[in-house]
């Protein structure tokens, strides 16, 4: 997953994905979380513009996926959160810090999906590799 600066935040999915060789997986999960960083994709100026939270939060949402890029786990993933007002968030997830907890399903599909700079259309992005 990219993320802000190309930095990997979500520690812990990666661990997991080198850890038991996952090459291509969907995630979805839900649960609470106390902070977390996640952005929208600004194609024009090829950056990720952030909005970071420090609050309790219910996750709503986590959906993404597990590929590969030069030939390590790559992690894209999309987070919604809701605030105590009902107020929802969502983005691009970079960082997240679980509260209470978090129930996150990794499921593995055969095969191997790859990334690459999109040499197409000069968005910035890594898209998919087939």
């Amino acid at each position: 997953m990219g993320g802000y600066d190309g930095v990997q935040k979500i520690w812990s999915l990666l661990a997991v994905a080198e850890k038991e060789s996952i090459h291509t997986a969907s995630i979805s999960g839900l649960g609470a979380a106390d902070h977390v960083v996640m952005g929208l994709y600004d194609v024009p100026a090829q950056k990720y513009m952030k909005t970071e939270l420090n609050q309790a939060l219910e996750i709503t949402a986590l959906i993404g996926s597990i590929t590969e890029m030069d030939g390590k786990p790559y992690l894209h993933v999309h987070i919604n959160v809701a605030d105590d007002q009902g107020r929802a968030f969502g983005g691009h997830l970079t960082e997240v810090t679980i509260g209470g907890t978090a129930e996150i399903f990794i499921t593995v599909v055969d095969g191997t999906v790859g990334r690459e700079k999109d040499q197409i259309t000069g968005t910035g992005l890594n898209l998919f590799k087939f």
